[in-house]
C-alpha cells in the first residue's frame, strides 16, 4: 500500500473522527452530514478526516482520488489515502480481497492519526444485500446478522470503533438528500456488472422483492438486528460452555470432545466462537464435520494440522491453537543509559554490522545455547521443549554475530555474551506477518 497527500492534524488533544470516502453517493452524503453536524457543535467540535482507498481496479480510479481530495478540501477536513495493489492478481474472489484490503488500509490510517472512531457509509440497501448474499451461502446466525451498527476492531495495539450511522436509511432516501442539497458524487461502472453477485442482487432481486412488498428492506434490516441479538446470546452461551475447555486462545481437546458427544450444537457453537475470537472465518458444515472426524480419531499425543482462512490450526499436546506466523526480522535495540538490563556490547555489535558479520541463519539441528548464569549450554531442542514452544514456533532464524550464536527467538540471548555496563544493544525478534 502507498500513501501521500497527507494533511497535518492539529497538535491539540481534540476528538478525532474519520469518514471512509469512496466518492460514491453514500459516502458523500455521510461526509456532508458529519461536517454539518460538527459545524453546529461549537462546544466540543471534532477534527474530521476523510480517508480514501484507491483499489487500482478501474481506469478512472485516479480521477476518483482527485475528486475525493477536492471534496475534502471543500469541506476543510483532513485527507489521506492508501493504494491497494490488487490489479493483475488472479480474479478469484476479488470482492472479498478488496473488502479485506480496504478495512486493513482504513485501520492503518486510523492508527497513524490516532483516530478511535471510523464512520462507514453502509445503508439499508447494503444491509439487505448482505443478508441475501449470506442466505445464498447457507450462513448461520452470525452471517445473517450481517453488519452491526457499530463494532470494535483491534489494529495492532489500537482499538477502532466502526460506526454505520446510515444503516437506517435507504439508498432512495440518500439520493433524495443529495439532490436536495445539490451534492455531486461519482458512479463506479463496476456496480452495473452483474457478474458480481452483490450487483445481481441489487439490480435483479431487490427490485422484484420491493414490488412484492414495498417495505422489504426495512423488514430484512429488522431481521438482521434480531439475529444480531441472538448471536450475542450464543456467544454468551459459548463462554459458559467453554469453562474448562477454552483456556486463553486455546481449546482443550478432551473436554471439547466430551461436550461434542453430549451436545453437538453446543460444541459447534463453542468452536465457532473460538474461531471468531481468533479472527478466523466460519467454516462450512462439511468442513466442520470433517474436523470433528479428525479430532475423534486422533491419538492423544498426536499432532494435527488444518489450513483454514489463510491461517493454520494445529493440535499439539491436547490443545487446539491458531499458529502464529513466523515471518519477521531481528531488531537490535539500543538500551538507554539508565537501563539496568544487560545487553550485547554496542561496540562489538556495531563493528560486526560494519563488517557484514551479523546474520540470521536457519537451524541445522546441533546448536547449543547458555541462557542463564551457572547453567550448562543446552541443545535448542531441549530449550524449546522446556519453554513449551510448539514445533511451528521454532522456525525463526537464529541470530549470529561474528559466527557465534547469540540469540534464539522465544528462548533468549546467549548469557556469556551479555554485559551490564557501557553502551549495550538487545536483539529482539519481531514478527512482520
Amino acid at each position: 500500500m502507498a500513501s501521500s497527500r497527507k494533511s497535518q492534524p492539529s497538535p491539540k488533544p481534540v476528538k478525532r473522527i474519520a469518514v471512509a470516502l469512496s466518492g460514491g453517493l453514500d459516502s458523500v452524503v455521510l461526509l456532508d452530514t458529519v461536517c454539518k453536524a460538527q459545524s453546529k457543535n461549537t462546544a466540543n467540535p471534532a477534527e474530521i478526516f476523510a480517508f480514501h482507498i484507491h483499489h487500482g481496479l478501474q481506469k478512472p480510479a485516479d480521477d476518483w482520488l482527485v475528486f475525493c481530495e477536492k471534496l475534502a478540501k471543500k469541506y476543510q477536513v483532513h485527507f489521506d489515502f492508501r493504494l491497494l495493489h490488487l490489479a493483475g492478481q488472479d480474479e478469484g474472489n476479488i470482492e472479498a480481497r478488496a473488502r479485506a484490503g480496504r478495512y486493513e488500509a482504513l485501520a492503518e490510517l486510523c492508527e497513524e492519526y490516532a483516530i478511535p472512531d471510523l464512520l462507514l457509509a453502509h445503508h439499508q440497501n447494503d444491509q439487505a444485500e448482505t443478508v441475501l448474499l449470506q442466505l445464498m451461502r447457507g450462513a448461520g446466525v452470525a452471517g445473517l446478522s450481517a453488519m452491526p451498527e457499530h463494532r470494535v476492531i483491534e489494529y495492532g495495539q489500537w482499538p477502532i470503533t466502526l460506526w454505520r450511522p446510515l444503516l437506517g436509511q435507504t439508498r432512495a432516501e440518500l439520493e433524495s438528500y443529495a439532490k436536495e442539497h445539490k451534492l455531486k458524487w461519482i458512479e463506479d461502472p463496476s456496480n452495473r456488472d452483474r457478474k458480481y453477485r452483490r450487483n445481481a442482487i441489487r439490480k435483479d432481486i431487490i427490485p422484484r422483492l420491493e414490488k412484492i412488498q414495498p417495505d422489504v428492506l426495512t423488514n430484512i434490516a429488522r431481521s438482521a438486528n434480531l439475529l444480531g441479538e441472538a448471536q450475542g446470546l450464543l456467544d454468551r452461551l459459548a463462554t459458559q460452555d467453554g469453562k474448562g475447555v477454552l483456556i486463553g486462545q486455546e481449546l482443550k481437546l478432551k473436554p471439547l470432545l466430551q461436550l461434542q458427544k453430549a451436545d453437538l450444537p453446543a460444541a459447534n457453537n463453542l468452536l465457532r466462537y473460538w474461531l471468531k475470537s481468533n479472527g478466523l472465518a466460519m467454516p462450512s458444515q462439511e468442513r466442520m464435520a470433517s474436523w470433528w472426524r479428525d479430532l475423534r480419531s486422533v491419538k492423544p499425543d498426536a499432532q494435527l494440522e488444518w489450513a483454514h482462512d489463510e491461517k493454520t490450526i494445529r493440535l499439539w499436546r491436547g490443545q487446539l491453537q491458531v499458529a502464529e506466523p513466523e515471518a519477521g526480522e531481528w531488531i537490535l535495540k539500543t538500551l538507554g543509559k539508565t537501563s539496568k538490563k544487560p545487553g550485547l556490547p554496542a561496540d562489538w555489535v556495531n563493528a560486526a554490522l560494519a563488517a557484514g558479520e551479523v546474520v540470521a541463519k536457519p537451524r541445522e539441528g546441533s546448536e547449543k545455547l547458555q541462557i542463564k548464569a551457572n547453567s550448562p549450554r543446552k541443545t535448542l531442542k531441549n530449550l524449546f521443549q522446556e519453554a513449551n514452544i510448539p514445533p511451528w514456533g521454532r522456525q525463526a532464524p537464529l541470530l549470529y554475530i561474528q559466527g557465534e550464536l547469540v540469540a534464539v527467538a522465544g528462548i533468549g540471548v546467549s548469557y556469556p555474551h551479555l554485559v551490564r555496563s557501557g553502551l549495550r544493544v538487545w536483539p529482539e525478534w519481531q514478527r512482520t506477518a
